[in-house]
């Protein structure tokens, strides 16, 4: 380790651009943590004070690789001013683009996957000393998470990723290609990272993966556990407040995980289950796996166990092959089932997905008007959802200072955003708080002390 510091001397500090979601914040999150230990590069808020910049790209999005080549653009002019910097992009364009990104922009000097950042550090140490290009794409099955430092506590909320990858392959979806098969880590892995974490302070755990009820890893007695035993596992970690998690399949939600609402104090009633469509015609060329009933159930017993729980899910609009009666089929849905809040997007097709060989057959105009409508319909539940707070007395989550003098900043249980007049002491702390106001995102209230 002393020769690798030495090599690197004059790099003390590090920027890292992340996209996407919050797998891909937990990723950056390691990278810090990872070079600090390696190298004691300490995190800055602009890449024009960066020694080392690194992008954690997502390739969910249209036209994902132009932002990335856009951004990198950005970073050439800073480098044609300090030869020294280190640029490297990894994450999901990094794998999907591999060695053509170098090519195009021959200034970047690593292009590594979401499979391989363990091994940044080594290659840093390779750039310094030989000044070549170097690129780390495979796939090794989940070693990274043997490599990593002891993650360190960035806050009263944390997420812990207990498995990658996915093996439903959506015919509209990268993200088997990016991040290879679903693969579990050890439930002690996962329980010590956890124990890590609250040992740092943090008191809100969200367990993270692209199917996270998919989890399917070597239990300590040597048996497999799925999900569902692992959140009960992770339930009885001291110091442990609340516990979520995202993002789920339709065709992993047990009946077991529905009860687990009911059974686990500390999960809270949210939840993010994307279903992409309402309609049975559209659903089976997505290759989702499930039909419209089967989402239905699956709603309707997690209300049993769990009446107040909150729902998100994720749209896409304008498929290939998507008629008039398929798009009322999915407003049906959205009616029926009635979100907090939904993610709409129109479809684009993604390289190398099996929709993008599907003729897209859906006008622009088309999918920008059905867009309108369903995110009318959803941002109308939304509001709702948001009203029918008021008045009443909600366990908030205090999460940091908010943006206005004297305001505190938390959540709800049910995910809800919520600003009051507070003390930075309070931080880590549940506390009661009556819902006074409603907005569209969040919602304001009114501090109960003790005696109220």
């Amino acid at each position: 380790m002393k020769q690798q510091n030495e090599s690197i001397k004059s790099l003390d500090t590090l920027f890292i651009k992340t996209y996407g979601c919050q797998m891909n914040e937990y990723d950056s999150a390691r990278m810090a943590d990872m070079m600090k230990q390696a190298y004691g590069l300490r995190l800055v808020a602009a890449p024009e004070e960066a020694d080392v910049i690194l992008m954690n790209t997502c390739s969910i999005r249209e036209k994902a690789e132009d932002k990335v080549y856009s951004e990198l653009g950005r970073y050439k002019k800073l480098k044609d001013k300090r030869p020294d910097m280190i640029i490297g992009v990894g994450g999901c364009v990094g794998q999907q683009e591999g060695e053509r990104i170098q090519k195009r922009a021959p200034y970047v000097d690593i292009v590594f996957g979401p499979q391989s950042y363990h091994r940044l550090p080594e290659m840093v140490k390779e750039i310094r000393r030989h000044r070549v290009h170097v690129s780390q794409t495979d796939m090794p099955e989940i070693e990274k998470f043997d490599h990593l430092p002891k993650a360190e506590s960035h806050g009263v909320t944390g997420c812990v990723t207990i498995m990658e990858g996915c093996d439903k392959f959506c015919t509209f979806c990268v993200v088997p290609y990016t991040r290879g098969p679903e693969i579990s880590r050890s439930v002690e892995s996962i329980l010590e990272e956890c124990r890590d974490q609250l040992a740092g302070g943090t008191v809100e755990i969200s367990l993270l993966g692209q199917n996270v009820n998919a989890y399917r890893g070597p239990g300590p007695d040597g048996q497999e556990w799925d999900f569902t035993m692992l959140l009960y596992a992770v339930a009885e970690l001291p110091g442990l407040k609340r516990l979520r998690f995202s993002t789920s399949h339709p065709m992993e939600m047990t009946s077991e995980l529905c009860q687990a609402f009911a059974e686990i104090p500390q999960l809270m009633p949210y939840l993010h289950l994307p279903v992409q469509s309402g309609s049975d015609h559209v659903l089976k060329l997505m290759h989702r796996g499930h039909d419209r009933a089967t989402y239905f159930r699956i709603i309707d017993e997690l209300r049993a166990h769990c009446p107040d729980i909150a729902l998100s899910s994720d749209f896409i609009v304008g498929y290939p092959g998507e008629t008039d009666e398929d798009f009322e089929a999915t407003l049906d849905l959205v009616r029926r089932v009635v979100y907090d809040s939904a993610y709409c997007f129109k479809y684009s097709p993604r390289p190398g997905t099996p929709a993008s060989k599907s003729e897209d057959s859906v006008p622009e105009e088309v999918k920008d008007a059905r867009l309108q409508r369903l995110l009318e319909l959803t941002r109308e539940q939304s509001r709702a959802a948001m009203q029918q707070q008021l008045g009443k007395r909600l366990e908030v989550l205090v999460e940091k200072a908010g943006r206005n003098a004297g305001d505190m900043e938390g959540r709800t249980a049910d995910f809800k955003i919520i600003h009051f007049k507070g003390q930075m002491r309070q931080i880590g702390q549940l506390m009661p708080v009556t819902v006074t106001e409603a907005y569209g995102q969040s919602l304001r209230g009114e501090l109960i002390l003790a005696g109220d």
